[in-house]
């Protein structure tokens, strides 16, 4: 039953809705660089925007014949780096390409296999302390984690991982002073938009759990 009074209806809403058939649902979500360890020792670097964090447990959607699932399937070891709004360049040169030879079928025609990412993307390589892959030195967060489950979706296209965070590096810059919190007014992700590359927006409110208002 709708118990709703005129009062605490919305009155900003539009006349309508309109159904539509998006090709892909990237809605908003942050973009995050995957760099696990390949079979030869050396190290893959992808970007993907399918994450999200469950207390200290990251939750990651991978495509399931990339480079980065097959790594983690039987190298646990991952750092989850999260880029600022200036790195949206290099993260867009790294989209293209691929650390699987041969290419996946699906990825034909669109990627092409790169052996250093590192290098094409120009970003460099920063040693962990608790995993084998390095950091991506000009994030500025950066989560050396392990996968504690990974499966298939129900789709069979993708793999689901749960990784849980090992430790936490940060820009001194987006910390609050003396304390262990990130600072939201500081730390801006880049968000993917539907194909699109942002930042954030002004603060528009915050949680009544907050420790940085």
């Amino acid at each position: 039953m709708n118990t709703a009074t005129p009062s605490s209806v919305p009155t900003d809403l539009s006349p309508g809705h309109v159904t539509v058939t998006p090709s892909i649902l990237y809605f908003g979500t942050p973009v995050v660089l995957l760099s696990t360890e390949n079979e030869n020792g050396s190290f893959n670097l992808a970007p993907m925007s399918s994450a999200w964090a469950l207390g200290h447990v990251i939750v990651l959607g991978l495509g399931a014949e990339g480079q980065t699932a097959h790594n983690l399937r039987s190298r646990r070891d991952l750092v989850v780096n999260l880029p600022g709004p200036a790195q949206w360049p290099a993260v867009e040169r790294l989209a293209p390409l691929t650390g699987r030879t041969p290419v996946p079928a699906s990825k034909r025609g669109s990627f092409r296999f790169e052996p250093d990412k590192f290098a094409a993307a120009g970003l460099r390589p920063q040693p962990s302390e608790r995993v084998r892959p390095p950091r991506v030195a000009e994030c500025p967060m950066q989560l050396e984690a392990r996968v504690a489950q990974a499966r298939p979706d129900s789709s069979g296209d993708f793999l689901i991982v749960e990784a849980r965070v090992l430790r936490v590096h940060a820009d001194p810059r987006i910390v609050v002073s003396g304390s262990q919190h990130i600072d939201p007014a500081a730390w801006s992700p880049l968000i993917y938009n539907f194909r699109h590359y942002y930042g954030l927006g002004p603060e528009l409110g915050h949680s009544f759990r907050s420790r940085t208002a």
